[in-house]
């Protein structure tokens, strides 16, 4: 099976609805599989102590997760055109993977979800991308003759998908469909890498 770990921080539920419809996406592709991981909030007075399973929803992200995966794909809101500090504390920590190489020339995508439609989505995404190339990652994009991205009249770039939530919370069926495409396309690359 070839892993593909969703890596997401979500404040409201956007962010992981969004995570969800990649994992389905990732999981339409026989031989892949969908790993679902978030990661804790942090304090401007000190890092949460936080157990090492949540409430709800996806388990905690640990370093074990990036190095074993075939892919990733990483998701966060937008705060301030940016991504959460949450998620960036997290990559702040990945020094020891970026020493061994372990995520150079995997595939990786980037999903984002805002509050209003000229929130910062695209330089959110752009943001996310930097430590991934740092890692030596290799960027998956949306298909530029994908309908979806050309009909959207909410969420949706070509750096990846995106969400606005300025009013409702659910995703339009474009945004879904975009988060599906994005799964997919970083599910069949990873397995053709591995078969390389």
């Amino acid at each position: 099976m070839s892993k593909i770990l969703i890596l997401y921080y979500s404040r409201d539920g956007s962010t992981a609805r969004m995570a969800q419809q990649i994992g389905r996406g990732v999981e339409s592709v026989t031989g892949a599989e969908a790993v679902l991981r978030t990661v804790p909030e942090v304090s401007a007075v000190c890092e949460k102590i936080a157990d090492s399973i949540p409430d709800a929803g996806a388990p905690y992200a640990t370093l074990q997760d990036l190095e074993t995966c075939d892919g990733l794909a990483l998701g966060s809101p937008t705060h301030f055109g940016n991504m959460a500090a949450s998620l960036k504390h997290f990559l702040d920590g990945t020094t020891a993977l970026w020493f061994s190489g372990a995520l150079s020339g995997k595939p990786a995508g980037v999903f984002t979800s805002t509050g209003s439609m000229h929130g910062g989505q695209e330089t959110t995404l752009l943001s996310m991308m930097l430590p991934l190339m740092h890692h030596g990652m290799l960027l998956m994009s949306l298909p530029c003759n994908e309908i979806a991205l050309r009909e959207t009249v909410s969420g949706g770039t070509p750096y990846g998908p995106s969400h606005v939530a300025d009013t409702d919370s659910e995703l339009t069926e474009h945004e879904k469909r975009l988060c599906w495409l994005l799964g997919e396309r970083l599910a069949k690359t990873a397995l053709a890498l591995r078969s390389n």
